[in-house]
């Protein structure tokens, strides 16, 4: 098979529309996604200076494409790539990330694989990537019973308003994932962006209030279907989007409220079934899910170079 890779600062519409329609076949092929909100959001968006984008083509087809984020100065650069089901064992996939790593010349890139899918844990190993990091996906039926919400005392719980709780909501966040790789550096211009997107509701977006402070909150996400216009070619499924308690309140409750509350909140817009990401090493976080009832259902893997 005959293709061509070319690199791109940036792309115009028809070629982000062409990357999304591959992102949609290999979503039903593989009944998982292979590129990540983030990278999502960046092709709707636009991205910044330091996206990259790296596209396999085949006659007039795009048969693979590869999303280069250089914006971690700490980290390094990370990759997300798909390729279409018909065009996989050609090389397309191998060719890609070589061009990224003949691209950046950094000994830190690293490589996001979404799922248990063999090819492409296989293909990072191959090229000298090794497991570094797991990020779990759990997931529990909304059909069963959930457990009895007990609000703490004193604590109130009502829905993010627009225009009024952005500001809080920013420092609570920087607060809680002060030592998290992504939603700790989220800014106000991302989450402007978030609340732009389709499926945002400030109705499934939880805040807890104690004494008028701002101490918690569970920001719920419905996606799947044809809700919202959503992009993902599966059954409605609610997410456990981003769940969060100031470091003062841990071990009052109100963690397993909030968690309770989305997810009443999520059953009663008639869903069957709620999942979230968690990292698999965040042990006293996965207890929290597991007395509620979810159970683990799939991992996302991220590779870093050998040398690294």
């Amino acid at each position: 098979m005959d293709f061509s890779i070319s690199h791109f600062h940036h792309l115009d519409e028809q070629q982000v529309e062409l990357v999304k329609q591959l992102n949609r076949s290999a979503t039903v092929h593989d009944d998982l996604a292979p590129l990540s909100e983030h990278v999502l959001i960046h092709l709707n968006h636009g991205g910044d200076d330091h996206d990259e984008h790296v596209v396999a083509m085949s006659a007039d087809s795009i048969v693979g494409y590869l999303h280069l984020d250089q914006t971690d100065q700490v980290a390094g650069p990370v990759v997300e790539l798909v390729v279409h089901p018909a065009f996989r064992r050609n090389g397309v996939g191998t060719a890609l990330v070589k061009a990224a790593v003949a691209r950046v010349r950094d000994s830190r890139l690293r490589l996001w694989a979404h799922g248990e899918l063999a090819m492409a844990h296989a293909l990072a190993e191959n090229l000298g990537f090794n497991k570094s990091r797991e990020l779990w996906q759990m997931r529990r039926s909304l059909l069963a019973a959930l457990p009895k919400l007990e609000i703490p005392q004193d604590v109130t719980i009502r829905h993010f308003v627009v225009g009024q709780d952005e500001e809080a909501w920013l420092k609570l966040n920087a607060a809680v994932f002060a030592d998290h790789p992504e939603q700790g550096q989220l800014s106000a211009s991302d989450l402007h962006v978030r609340m732009n997107e389709s499926w945002f509701d400030p109705a499934g977006f939880l805040i807890a209030e104690k004494s008028g402070d701002m101490i918690g909150f569970h920001w719920t996400k419905i996606h799947g279907g044809h809700r919202h216009g959503s992009e993902h070619n599966h059954a409605e499924v609610g997410e456990i989007y981003v769940l969060g308690v100031t470091p003062a309140q841990r071990g009052t409750g109100l963690s397993q409220a909030l968690t309770i509350a989305g997810l009443e909140y999520l059953r009663d817009q008639g869903l069957n079934a709620a999942m979230l990401y968690v990292d698999a090493d965040n042990a006293s976080a996965i207890r929290l899910y597991e007395s509620v009832g979810f159970g683990h259902w799939d991992t996302d893997v991220m590779f870093s170079s050998s040398t690294n």
